[in-house]
């Protein structure tokens, strides 16, 4: 009989450690003495026909030729196997992603011929650039961290861990509004915020700090008037910005308009209608910086108790989260003080002009005889011209008006015409 002939093996290549059945294919396989890689005999082998031998490696390393000895001789043919070294992973970039996938660059050496990219033990799909280098996209998989494999002819490499984010959830904004000018630090909070890689208002990016997987702490950017939706973005994913939860109200600063009453007495108390836009919301009235309680009745309209001050003008402001107001002026007013009245008494048929002197009178509302109204004329801060009206015989309280109070009285005395 004629020596065997080896025209193949497969697979042609395994991994240095040996132990990978080969089919080794030819003619003449009857008498098998031996099957060779290079200078190592297989440790075991099984001939199932006379062109058909399965063989298990021996270890090696490079490429060796297969060869099968017979009773008849050994082959001759040039049959190479070649062994290769095991793939070794190095890092992975990124080393996390959404649960949908991702795509990851896998390095490492002797990654030349993978079969197989797994994560957690699912095959992913990828591409070998180099063997160095692998391209794979992640599968989809539940939150967690997952072993990162790959299979070569020369074996599994040790595994890199790859960590599957769930995708980020905000549940609430404190505070959630503030001005068009932004600056505004609002607490986001949520679920699954660690790794955030950005913070947006609208669209635009803010600045932020993670404080925890349940909390970020952000910078609202400015942003015109009206509610915008915030969202966390992590390698999950980002979150959704259409949750009600999530929207964060960019206010127009108020601005007052009007005051109505214009002045008041030093001691306070004088309910003020404040008139203006964008009022709603306020957090303050303020009278010269001291806070006055005050109830919004509308977006154009507030109404405030001025608290108490020295005589002068102030500035009256409101703020809202969109900021604070201009000013508008408001006056303390001192108390009226009369001194004197000249003449001090008069016909009972009324119609005598009364010169009032005091201090200030520049405000002055109204000038009574008694309970009676008497039409004036202030001529200055300290005098006023007024005709006494009639009434009966006798003495009256002569008293002047003004928005900080009613003056001390002086006594005006009218006279009866004497009997004929």
């Amino acid at each position: 009989m004629p020596a065997p002939v080896v025209s193949s093996v497969s697979p042609n290549q395994g991994p240095t450690s040996g132990g990978t059945t080969v089919t080794v294919t030819g003619t003449d396989f009857t008498g098998v003495t031996n099957v060779r890689f290079g200078v190592k005999t297989a440790p075991t082998y099984v001939v199932d026909s006379p062109t058909t031998i399965r063989a298990v490696t021996p270890t090696g390393t490079g490429t060796v030729n297969v060869t099968v000895s017979t009773t008849q001789g050994t082959s001759s043919q040039s049959v190479p196997f070649t062994y290769v070294a095991a793939p070794s992973l190095s890092a992975l970039s990124p080393n996390q992603g959404p649960q949908t996938g991702a795509t990851v660059t896998v390095t490492g050496t002797n990654l030349s011929g993978a079969t197989a990219v797994r994560f957690g033990g699912v095959a992913a799909s990828f591409t070998v650039d180099s063997s160095t280098r692998i391209t794979a996209v992640a599968p989809a998989r539940a939150p967690g961290a997952v072993g990162v494999t790959v299979t070569t002819p020369g074996g599994t490499s040790n595994a890199l861990t790859f960590t599957y984010a769930a995708v980020p959830s905000v549940t609430g904004l404190s505070p959630n509004q503030g001005p068009q000018t932004g600056g505004t630090t609002v607490t986001v909070t949520g679920t699954s915020l660690s790794g955030a890689t950005a913070v947006r208002f609208g669209g635009v990016a803010a600045s932020f700090t993670v404080d925890s997987s349940t909390r970020i702490t952000a910078v609202a950017p400015a942003q015109a008037a009206g509610a915008v939706g915030v969202t966390v973005t992590t390698p999950g994913g980002t979150s959704n910005a259409a949750d009600p939860n999530a929207f964060f109200y960019y206010v127009a600063p108020p601005s007052l308009t009007g005051l109505a009453p214009l002045s008041g007495p030093k001691a306070g108390g004088t309910t003020v209608t404040l008139t203006g836009n964008d009022l709603l919301g306020a957090t303050a009235v303020r009278f010269g910086g001291v806070a006055a309680s005050f109830t919004v009745d509308s977006s154009t309209r507030i109404t405030a108790v001025a608290p108490a001050q020295a005589t002068g003008a102030v500035a009256v402001t409101v703020t809202t989260p969109g900021g604070t107001s201009n000013p508008v002026e408001y006056v303390y007013l001192n108390d009226p003080l009369l001194a004197s009245l000249a003449p001090d008494q008069g016909s009972v048929h009324g119609g005598t002009v009364v010169t009032l002197t005091g201090s200030d009178l520049a405000a002055t509302t109204g000038v009574t005889f008694g309970a009676v109204p008497a039409t004036f004329t202030v001529a200055s801060p300290t005098q006023i011209t007024t005709v006494a009206p009639p009434g009966l015989a006798g003495p009256v309280s002569v008293t002047v008006t003004t928005p900080a109070g009613t003056s001390n009285g002086l006594t005006y005395t009218r006279i009866a015409a004497p009997e004929i």
